[in-house]
């Protein structure tokens, strides 16, 4: 049986993504990601601060209002290339959780193709969007549906 070569060749030190930006963290707590079958380090993941956490809210809470204003179809739309790119590196994917978690390859390619699956399921997102209406539901009473997203709690 062959090993599989592991996708990974470095530790990795991994950065917060807030507002668009990759930003180190200057959190001082730092863990592991280890490998569970050969106890290798993988990466290294900061704990993030209190203030780095909050400027990541603070992002999505700016960004909300023009996401708001974002179509269904526009919002599928990145899901369709979230599918491609999932797709197109479905085997390191695969590979990176089977170093992470330690399930077996198999395993691995087959959670990775659930992902894949939905993401798919997602992108029919427009039409669960769509809202509905119905027309005397009692006496003198319709009812409409229109779904709008909430934002950041």
């Amino acid at each position: 049986m062959a090993l599989l070569e592991e996708p990974i060749k470095e530790i990795l030190k991994l950065r917060n993504y807030i507002n668009g930006e990759w930003v180190e963290s200057e959190s001082e707590q730092i863990l592991d990601v280890v490998n569970p079958a050969t106890q290798k380090t993988l990466a290294k993941v900061p704990m993030s601060t209190k203030d780095e956490v909050n400027a990541a809210v603070e992002a999505a809470r700016e960004a909300f209002p023009e996401w708001r204003q974002t179509t269904p179809l526009a919002r599928a739309r990145y899901l369709f290339r979230l599918k491609e790119l999932m797709e197109d590196n479905f085997e390191q994917l695969s590979r990176v959780q089977t170093m992470e978690h330690g399930k077996t390859i198999d395993e691995s390619r087959g959670e990775t193709r659930r992902g894949i699956e939905m993401v798919e399921v997602a992108t029919g997102i427009p039409s669960l969007m769509m809202g509905y209406n119905l027309e005397d539901i009692a006496s003198g009473i319709d009812e409409y549906v229109i779904y709008q997203p909430l934002g950041v709690f």
